[in-house]
């Protein structure tokens, strides 16, 4: 699985109930191949994902792709990933609250 088709299918296996009264703006700046510009929106238990960056972020999150998806497929450690800056986040906050509910750790 590409970190695209990852992302572009997020909505459909995150849960109403998990994020319903949530409202947030997640934004991946992915490098290299697998690469490309994506919003992840939650707002009143609906999650969308476009292509591109829009709004303002509440969250942003850079890294290339392949490392991304190394990090979801469970081949990198989450956390040596961020030690090792593989994977830039600029709200760690506001990435553990949904990390969890969307499937990134």
């Amino acid at each position: 699985m590409t970190a695209k088709e990852f992302l572009l299918a997020l909505p459909s296996k995150v849960s109403p109930e998990a994020i319903e009264g949530h409202n947030t703006n997640f934004q991946f700046d992915l490098a290299g191949d697998d690469g490309g510009q994506y919003t992840l929106l939650i707002a009143d238990g609906k999650a969308s994902v476009v292509e591109g960056l829009e709004g303002e972020s509440n969250c942003k999150v850079s890294a290339k792709g392949s490392d991304l998806m190394d990090v979801v497929e469970g081949r990198q450690n989450p956390m040596m990933a961020f030690m090792m800056g593989k994977i830039k986040v600029t709200n760690q906050g506001e990435m553990l609250k949904y990390a969890k509910i969307l499937g990134l750790m």
